[in-house]
């Protein structure tokens, strides 16, 4: 079976078919920008997360060979000596 599209109402019909394609075409366009866009951001996104886990790398590294010194309370830390002490106002008579 064969169509005869454009035999009948050719004008009409090619005028038509003219917009349905300008149509296709846009929405190609359209997408093609969205996918590159789309690219755009995996990309970025990759990027960051392999800055992102470096950071971390680097950070734990960096605490697994640090020293921790012990910590020392208040009253057992020495005073310099020389260093005079005045009692708080609030205990002065």
């Amino acid at each position: 079976m064969k169509f005869h599209l454009f035999e009948k109402h050719s004008e009409i019909y090619l005028r038509k078919s003219r917009e349905y394609l300008e149509e296709a075409n846009l929405a190609r366009v359209e997408h093609q920008a969205a996918a590159e866009h789309h690219a755009a951001l995996a990309k970025m996104y990759t990027e960051r997360i392999v800055r992102i886990e470096g950071e971390i790398d680097r950070a734990l590294r960096a605490r697994s060979f640090a020293v921790r010194e012990p910590v020392v309370e208040e009253a057992e830390r020495t005073k310099p000596e020389g260093l005079v002490v005045y009692p708080a106002r609030a205990a002065r008579p």
